[in-house]
């Protein structure tokens, strides 16, 4: 098994980016209950603090902050994953590589981590999570993409309801579409 190379920083605060195998799928969204299902049944297992969380058809793209002393997001990002899987008919035509090791072929297996660095490094990923779906032109505007904690914040005072960022948004945050 590889070994790839991650930083583990217990209690860190980490951008990530996890694609569907298929990325002209549309199922996130199609499925946004049973992804936030299993993004809150992972919650309750493992806690995490959401930062930023923007769902896009094929991708999304989260900060999370872990707790003191914990450093596996790997583990959430999997249970995550899995328990969104379960709740999807099998339909998805498998290889053989897939079918040995009991894949559903749905997602990507690895995924994109950084770790934030400082409060600018923070302030660029939150920020490049809501500008997100206006940059794939799924919305003119970033307030209108329904599937963003984007919202959450503007409850909070955290941002203007009509801010729409730089969707220029330039950076290697792990995507190439």
């Amino acid at each position: 098994m590889p070994n790839y190379r991650r930083a583990f920083v217990p209690g860190g605060c980490w951008f990530f980016t996890v694609n569907l195998l298929d990325r002209k799928q549309r199922l996130l969204v199609e499925h946004i209950a049973a992804l936030r299902a299993a993004v809150a049944a992972t919650r309750r297992d493992y806690s995490f603090t959401i930062d930023a969380f923007v769902v896009l058809p094929n991708h999304p793209h989260a900060v999370w902050t872990l707790p003191d002393g914990d450093a596996d997001f790997s583990m959430r990002w999997r249970l995550i994953k899995t328990r969104f899987v379960k709740t999807l008919p099998k339909t998805e035509p498998l290889t053989a590589v897939q079918i040995a090791g009991r894949e559903r072929g749905i997602w990507q297996n690895r995924f994109w981590e950084h770790l934030i660095s400082d409060e600018a490094d923070y302030a660029r990923h939150v920020e490049y999570c809501y500008i997100n779906p206006v940059k794939h032109g799924y919305v003119t505007r970033v307030l209108d993409w329904p599937h963003s904690s984007f919202h959450r914040d503007v409850e909070a005072g955290l941002f203007p309801e009509d801010w729409a960022g730089d969707s220029s948004a330039d950076g290697d945050f792990g995507e190439s579409a």
